[in-house]
């Protein structure tokens, strides 16, 4: 009996530590709630690196989301917040950054080592190839050159 009670007290304790925070926020229409479920969802936390605001459990992704249904309070378009939160975090905070001179690395650069990856294969291949010809044609000396030249002129009868 007593390890029955222990092991209540143990599951009691361990499920009072494991409760998530849930954000309860009251929208004035649907269409609103869709608009912060689409912001929240689309940006990343600047803690949690590879997470979204809304799967986040981390302070700063509690102070955004309140942030954000703040700001949709106030009316301001779902452009004007995510410009305030890029201008206060940068663009790490979106997911898909902006094409500008700062992220041209960013989109074009794995592009750009495919291309330059496939050069050098090229041009590697290339050599060994010419590598290979020259070699073989060495090989020969200009007796066995002219023996074989005889050889291949031969036809048989």
């Amino acid at each position: 009996m007593r390890a029955l009670i222990r092991a209540a007290l143990l599951g009691l304790a361990l499920s009072a530590t494991a409760h998530a925070a849930i954000d309860t926020y009251e929208f004035r229409s649907d269409a609103e709630r869709e608009r912060y479920r689409g912001l929240i969802e689309e940006l990343r936390c600047p803690k949690c690196q590879n997470q979204n605001i809304a799967d986040s459990d981390a302070p700063i992704a509690m102070d955004l989301r309140r942030e954000i249904y703040r700001m949709l309070g106030e009316g301001q378009s779902d452009e004007q917040i995510v410009d305030y939160l890029v201008a206060r975090y940068g663009d790490f905070v979106r997911y898909k950054p902006p094409l500008d001179a700062r992220t041209m690395l960013l989109w074009y650069g794995p592009a750009g080592l495919l291309v330059v990856g496939f050069g050098v294969l090229a041009l590697i291949l290339v050599r060994r190839r010419r590598s290979v010809a020259t070699s073989a044609s060495n090989t020969l000396s200009p007796a066995e050159r002219e023996r074989l030249a005889t050889l291949l002129d031969k036809k048989d009868p």
